[in-house]
């Protein structure tokens, strides 16, 4: 009876320690089962060899200006340029300043001063560049005529918009008239508005 009892002693506290130690009646915890409050500011430390499924939130960044300060600044510069040229004498089939220039001529020499190739005569510039309205353009556009014959719906001569007035540009271009040379022409002139084709921008 006494071996009994002392047997059966040792077992109760065999028993005990092991609840003590082990408990295998308490639920495991996991990461899926704890549930972090933070701001986008908190860093949160997980235990080592633990996985959270990827849920990393992105910051969205800055919504991008719609104003293209580059492209001003090189419409601003190539106006510059182009006035920098005024009164120089116009001379067909010219492209240099020191000479005299045509209408594409100067064209030519202004873009290229701004390493841009265009076409050589204005005829050229029929296919190029985004279609604008003389209500719509800005400096640094370019504005397509007729020859000296408005009848004639051909394009034969272009100047580039260098300023806008109350809403009326103006061109700046080398004219074979009374001008004869690098000037700037408001476009409620009636010869050249009689003569206007189209304006585009290649600058885009």
């Amino acid at each position: 009876m006494n071996k009994f009892m002392g047997g059966l002693t040792v077992g109760i506290i065999l028993t005990a320690s092991f609840f003590m130690i082990y408990n295998p009646f308490q639920k495991k915890a996991s990461v899926s089962d704890t549930v972090f409050i933070s701001s986008p500011m908190d860093t949160v430390s997980l235990p080592q060899n633990s996985t959270v499924k990827d849920s990393a939130v992105v910051p969205i960044p800055p919504r991008a200006t719609s104003i293209n300060k580059n492209n001003r600044s090189r419409r601003d510069s190539l106006v510059a340029f182009a006035k920098s040229l005024l009164g120089t004498p116009y001379l067909y089939g010219s492209s240099d300043p020191a000479k005299g220039f045509d209408c594409s001529g100067f064209i030519t020499y202004v873009f290229n001063h701004f390493k841009m190739v265009v076409p050589r005569s204005s005829y050229g510039f029929e296919n190029l560049g985004t279609k604008k309205t003389l209500s719509t353009c800005q400096p640094g556009d370019l504005i397509l005529f007729t020859g000296t014959d408005p009848l004639e719906r051909t394009i034969g001569h272009i100047g580039i918009v260098c300023d806008i007035t109350n809403g009326v540009p103006s061109i700046i271009h080398s004219s074979s008239g009374k001008a004869h040379g690098v000037t700037i022409t408001s476009m409620d002139n009636k010869f050249y508005l009689e003569r206007f084709i189209s304006v585009i921008d290649v600058l885009l």
